[in-house]
C-alpha cells in the first residue's frame, strides 16, 4: 500500500493543475509517450479483469496523469476499481485520499470525453460517493443531487433518482420539512416520465424497423447477410430501450410508493394552494405541480384544475389532453352532465391525436373507449377499443371493454336469429383478453361466468348445438361459436 498511498499523492497533489488542461496529443507527445501509454492502458485492462486492483491503480494513475484523453476506459471503470481499493484500504487518511481520486475521476471525465460524459452526470456520482463515504457531508451531496438532476433532466439515471430521493427523505425526517422530499418527488414525476417516453419512442421505432426489415427481407429486398447485419444492430438497440423503460418504471414506482406518507392530496392541496400565486406565471413549475398531484390521484383539488386548465391553455400537449379528459369525464361521474361527458370525449381525441408513442395512443384510446360506452355510442366505443389494441395488442382490458358491450347488448340484439347470441360474441372476447394479458385473466373470467347464453330450447328450434358456427347480428356482425 505504500506504492499507491505515493501514487495517489501525485495524482490528487501534483497532477490537477496538467489535467485539466485539453490534451495536446492523444496517447503523448512523442512516439516514446504513445507506447508508453498504450502499453499502460493495456496493463489496467490485464490487472483490472483480473481483480488485481492495486496493480490496475498504478497503470490507471499513468493514463490519467500523461494520456488523460487517450482512453475512456479510465473513467468507466473508475466506480468499481476505487471501491475495491476504499473497501480494502485500513488507514483512514489513505482511503480519504482515494475517495478524492475518484470524485477527481468524476469532475474530468467530461473534460476529456464531452461525447460520452456529461457535467451533470458527474455531479450524480459525486454526490451518490458522497452518501456512501461521506455522510456527514449530506447537505453538500443533496446540492450536487439537485443539480446534477436539473442539469441532466430526462437522463438522469436511475441509480442517482433512487440515492437522491433517499437523501431528500431522509432529510424531510430530520427537517420535518415536508416540502423537501415533495420538490424531490416533483422531479421525479416530470423527468422519468419524460425518460420513459424518449425510451419508449427510440423503442418503438425500433421494434418498426425491425418489422420493416422482415418485410424487405420476404419481398427480396435485401439479401440475409445484410438483414443479419442491421437485424443484430436493431435488436441490440431495442433490447437496451427496453431494459431503461423497466429500469425507469421500477424507480417511479418504488419513488411514488415512498412518498404516500408525505404527499397526501391534503398536504399537497395545501402546500401548492400556498405557493400558486408565486408560480402560476412558471409554466415548468405549474407542469411539476400537476404531475405530481395527477400522478397522486388529487384530481379534485382546485389548486390542481386551476393549474392544469393553464397548462392546456398555454401549452396543449398529449399529457394536458389526457388529463383534461380525465378531469372532465370524472366531472360526469359525479353530476352525469352530458356536457362534460362531451367535453372529455374531445379532449380524449386530442389526446390521441397528440400522442407520441404507441403506448400513449392505447391508453387515450382507451379512455375514449369508456367515454363513448357512457355516453350509449357502442360501435365508436368498439372502434376506439380496436385502435388501442392496434397500438398495444396485448392490452386485455380492452377485450373486456369489448366484451362488455357486447354482454350489454340485449336492448339493441333483441331481433337477432339467436337471441342472446351477443353473450357467445362477449365470451370470445373475455377469453381473447384473458390469452394476451394473464394480469386481467381473473377478471375476464368473471365477466365471463355472468353471461348468460340461449337457451337449450333455443338452440334445438334453430338446429343448433355446441360448438357450432353461428353470425352474431345487429351492431355487432361477428362470427363465432355456440356454447
Amino acid at each position: 500500500m505504500k506504492k499507491i498511498i505515493v501514487i495517489i499523492a501525485l495524482v490528487v497533489c501534483g497532477s490537477f493543475a496538467f489535467a485539466q488542461k485539453p490534451c495536446s496529443f492523444k496517447y503523448g507527445a512523442n512516439e516514446a509517450d504513445s507506447v508508453k501509454c498504450l502499453e499502460q492502458i493495456t496493463n489496467f485492462r490485464t490487472f483490472y479483469n483480473a481483480k488485481n486492483y492495486t496493480d490496475a491503480y498504478e497503470a490507471w494513475q499513468y493514463v490519467i496523469q500523461n494520456c488523460p484523453c487517450s482512453w475512456d476506459g479510465i473513467y468507466t471503470n473508475a466506480q468499481t476499481l476505487f471501491q475495491n481499493l476504499i473497501k480494502e484500504e485500513k488507514d483512514s487518511a489513505r482511503r480519504e485520499m482515494l475517495i478524492d481520486s475518484l470524485f477527481y475521476t468524476f469532475d474530468m471525465r467530461s473534460t476529456y470525453f464531452p461525447d460520452k460524459f456529461t457535467p451533470g452526470s458527474g455531479l450524480g456520482f459525486k454526490a451518490y460517493n458522497t452518501m456512501r463515504y461521506r455522510k456527514s457531508q449530506y447537505e453538500q451531496a443533496f446540492n450536487w443531487f439537485v443539480q446534477s438532476v436539473e442539469m441532466e433532466k430526462e437522463n438522469t439515471q436511475p441509480a442517482i433518482w433512487d440515492a437522491y430521493y433517499q437523501l431528500a427523505e431522509n432529510i424531510t425526517k430530520a427537517k420535518r420539512d415536508t416540502s423537501i422530499v415533495v420538490e424531490a418527488y416533483e422531479r421525479a414525476t416530470d423527468y422519468l416520465d419524460l425518460s420513459i417516453l424518449n425510451a419508449t419512442k427510440a423503442y418503438e421505432q425500433g421494434t418498426d424497423a425491425l418489422e420493416e426489415l422482415q418485410k424487405q427481407l420476404e419481398n427480396g429486398q435485401i439479401d440475409r447477410m445484410a438483414y443479419d447485419k442491421q437485424a443484430k444492430k436493431l435488436t441490440n438497440d431495442t433490447t437496451r430501450q427496453a431494459k431503461l423503460i423497466t429500469n425507469y418504471r421500477k424507480t417511479l414506482v418504488k419513488i411514488n410508493n415512498a412518498v404516500t406518507p408525505y404527499a397526501s392530496c391534503e398536504v399537497l392541496d395545501m402546500l401548492y394552494t400556498k405557493k400558486f400565486d408565486e408560480i402560476k406565471g412558471d409554466l415548468a413549475a405549474v407542469s411539476k405541480m400537476v404531475n405530481t398531484m395527477f400522478k397522486g390521484g388529487c384530481t379534485n383539488s382546485q389548486v390542481f384544475q386551476d393549474g392544469l386548465e393553464i397548462l392546456h391553455k398555454a401549452n396543449p400537449n398529449r399529457n394536458t389532453a389526457y388529463m383534461m379528459g380525465n378531469l372532465t369525464f370524472k366531472n360526469y361521474a359525479k353530476n352525469q352532465s352530458s356536457e362534460e361527458l362531451s367535453r372529455a370525449i374531445e379532449f380524449f381525441k386530442e389526446a390521441v391525436n397528440l400522442s407520441e408513442t404507441h403506448e400513449q395512443k392505447a391508453d387515450a384510446n382507451y379512455m375514449l373507449a369508456l367515454a363513448y360506452r357512457m355516453k350509449g355510442s357502442f360501435s365508436e366505443s368498439r372502434s376506439a377499443a380496436y385502435e388501442a389494441l392496434k397500438a398495444r395488442p396485448n392490452m386485455g382490458k380492452a377485450y373486456i371493454l369489448i366484451g362488455d358491450l357486447y354482454a350489454s347488448s340485449g336492448g339493441r340484439c333483441s331481433d337477432d336469429q339467436v337471441p342472446g347470441a351477443y353473450a357467445w360474441a362477449a365470451a370470445d372476447k373475455y377469453a381473447k383478453a384473458a390469452a394476451v394479458d394473464p394480469s386481467c385473466a381473473s377478471e375476464a373470467n368473471a365477466q365471463r361466468a355472468k353471461l348468460r347464453y340461449p337457451s337449450k330450447d333455443e338452440l334445438f328450434k334453430r338446429g343448433l348445438s355446441a360448438g357450432a358456427s353461428v353470425h352474431v347480428g345487429c351492431w355487432i356482425q361477428e362470427n363465432t361459436t355456440v356454447r
